[in-house]
């Protein structure tokens, strides 16, 4: 295992910069996802760490040795791919044993790897199977015991369960964090699907147009997104979003759109005036007699909880509710915002303002 350490990267296609200045800190046994939006540079970065893209700046480290101009083959990483990439006319064992045959390892060292890679991915029945005769997890399974076959010092996933169904991509992403916790081998996962980032990581790097926006803990971002865009990708329904300006009269009131007034907590003196984007989560909002009069458009029953998309002060808000109530489209409720977990924003450069 291994530390890996990307100081200053950046990539260019061309005159076209597509990787601006990255620098993250990857701690041995660490699993750190990637998450952004398709286009962001996730997987460019990546295939930087993996050796399959060159670096037009900076340095990445891993270990105590830095891996620009290493080849990818002896930077004792494995990395497991979207489409899985087996080879059909191999049996799973040998699709498992490859790499380590060409290596030249002994027989009976790689019959030893196959078969705990087998046992802790619950492939030992499935050994001599070719992969037209797997399902899309067990093929996933597959390529994962490939990796770990090789015992590497970083894990590399680039969007591993993209072409697996909702049902198995949640099985999935249990069984690889599960396999994390038993190896302890330090990863590196790319995603676009932010659940799959919150649910996984140690660490999360939320990217967008070639930049890191913020690192941090899952319920760090979540609680304390740096700026809007991170608390609009993290958290799914999406925070809501209102613009307006900041009212100090003791404790605090936010103007919004068609002079909405929403409730506002520890905001200083200084911020009176101060044009802002008002942000508060689904799940933050309550019916109370003293809130916000908004109107229902649509009610989206789920069982465990009931999503309300409704028109506030001319903009759509959606609210999320564990009780289940009686609600019709058209029909008026009041939705009041719990004040202690708004998200304010500068409304000019998108930064958090409140603590």
């Amino acid at each position: 295992m291994a530390s890996v350490a990307i100081r200053d990267v950046r990539k260019a296609f061309g005159t076209t910069a597509v990787i601006h200045g990255v620098d993250i800190s990857i701690l041995d046994g660490e699993f750190v996802v990637l998450v952004g939006p398709s286009g962001c540079g996730k997987s460019t970065l990546l295939r930087m760490i993996a050796g399959l893209e060159n670096i037009t700046g900076g340095e990445i480290a891993i270990g105590e040795r830095v891996v620009n101009n290493v080849p990818p083959k002896e930077r004792d990483i494995a990395m497991v791919f979207q489409n899985y990439a087996l080879y059909p006319h191999m049996t799973v064992a040998d699709n498992m044993a490859f790499s380590m045959k060409l290596r030249g390892a002994p027989k009976e060292e790689i019959d030893s790897r196959v078969q705990r890679a087998a046992g802790i991915l619950g492939l030992e029945n499935l050994l001599e199977r070719y992969p037209r005769q797997l399902s899309g997890g067990q093929r996933q399974r597959v390529a994962m015991g490939r990796a770990i076959v090789r015992d590497p010092q970083v894990f590399l996933f680039d969007e591993p369960l993209s072409n697996l169904d909702a049902k198995l991509r949640v099985q999935m992403r249990t069984e690889i964090k599960e396999l994390h916790q038993r190896l302890k081998t330090t990863t590196v996962y790319v995603t676009h699907d932010q659940i799959e980032a919150m649910t996984m990581a140690d660490k999360i790097v939320v990217m967008h147009d070639g930049i890191v926006e913020q690192i941090g803990a899952p319920l760090d971002l979540y609680d304390k997104p740096a700026n809007v865009f991170v608390a609009g990708f993290i958290g799914s329904p999406a925070m809501n979003f209102l613009k307006g300006k900041v009212q100090v009269n003791g404790t605090g009131t936010f103007i919004g759109p068609q002079g909405v007034k929403l409730p506002l907590a520890n905001v200083p003196a200084s911020a009176n005036g101060v044009e802002a984007i008002y942000g508060i989560r689904p799940e933050n909002f309550t019916l109370a007699d003293d809130g916000a009069e908004a109107e229902i458009i649509v009610i989206e029953p789920t069982g465990s909880e009931t999503q309300v998309f409704a028109n506030l002060g001319g903009e759509e808000v959606v609210a999320v509710f564990r009780e289940r109530h009686q609600f019709k489209p058209g029909e008026k409720i009041r939705l009041k915002p719990d004040p202690k977990l708004v998200h304010l924003f500068d409304a000019s450069t998108g930064k958090r303002l409140n603590s």
